[in-house]
């Protein structure tokens, strides 16, 4: 008999790692995951946010931990990676969305932001996922990896952003995304990416520099920003056996912005 819909959505007894989780929209993923009744391991580089978002999690009934590790340093994604499946075992869930920007026009972007954008959004993504994946999720043949994206990788630069080196990245992540989905399904790995449009978190203060929030809403057909709940969704469908069909594929979460851009 098939599963009902309270079934497919359940987490229990599942663990996830969710990187970046000590705020915005990776707190917010944290918590859909946890509500579902997943185990949750926050990452992020600083201990005192750590230590206040697990305090939220666990006042809300959430068995949630942390460990303070940079995802641009390969040596603290090891460690990332070793002491999660230490302290909680197997990691069912894998969320990617510790990131970063750097506003700055193409032409004078400097050399070393780049490569901080892209140590920390592309190839801290792969290095997180292939360990992850090689010592719990391969062996076990399943798992759950969604790596957040933007919109920004969709098209290019709308309106007065000048952030070439995300665009570029988010770019990546999205084909990232894809070719993992392909190498990966055969054991049993689902592999999606989100595309997150214009929410309140630090990840749009370069354009809420130039732009007011009421200017930056009234591009979206829903004329408004993202909020603390609308993640929470899809980041279930992907994680849960609801989304055990759904792989290599992204949704914008944009409030239309990439309908009427033509991403």
């Amino acid at each position: 008999m098939a599963r009902t819909v309270q079934q497919l959505f359940d987490l229990s007894g599942k663990t996830a790692l969710v990187t970046g989780g000590s705020r915005g929209l990776g707190l917010q993923m944290a918590q859909a995951l946890g509500e579902a009744g997943a185990r949750i391991m926050l990452s992020s580089r600083k201990a005192e946010d750590l230590e206040q978002a697990v305090a939220e999690l666990q006042a809300a009934g959430i068995d949630a931990r942390w460990i303070a590790a940079d995802c641009a340093r390969e040596d603290d994604i090891q460690r990332l990676a070793s002491e999660t499946l230490q302290r909680m075992g197997d990691v069912d869930i894998l969320v990617n969305n510790a990131g970063a920007t750097w506003g700055a026009p193409a032409e004078d972007h400097p050399l070393a932001a780049w490569d901080k954008v892209m140590n920390l959004n592309v190839r801290g993504y792969f290095l997180l996922s292939q360990a992850i994946a090689k010592h719990s999720m391969i062996p076990r043949r399943g798992g759950r990896i969604i790596n957040v994206a933007s919109i920004a990788g969709l098209a290019g630069n709308p309106f007065e952003m000048k952030t070439i080196a995300y665009n570029t990245s988010k770019g990546a992540v999205l084909n990232f995304t894809r070719a993992l989905a392909g190498e990966w399904g055969v054991y049993g790995i689902c592999v999606n990416a989100i595309c997150p449009g214009f929410f309140k978190t630090k990840m749009t203060t370069v354009l809420i520099e130039t732009l007011s929030e009421e200017k930056m809403a009234t591009h979206a057909p829903l004329r408004r920003l993202g909020d603390d709940e609308d993640l929470k969704g899809i980041t279930l469908l992907y994680a849960s056996e609801a989304g055990k069909h759904i792989t290599g594929q992204w949704l914008a979460v944009d409030g239309g912005v990439s309908a009427i851009l033509g991403g």
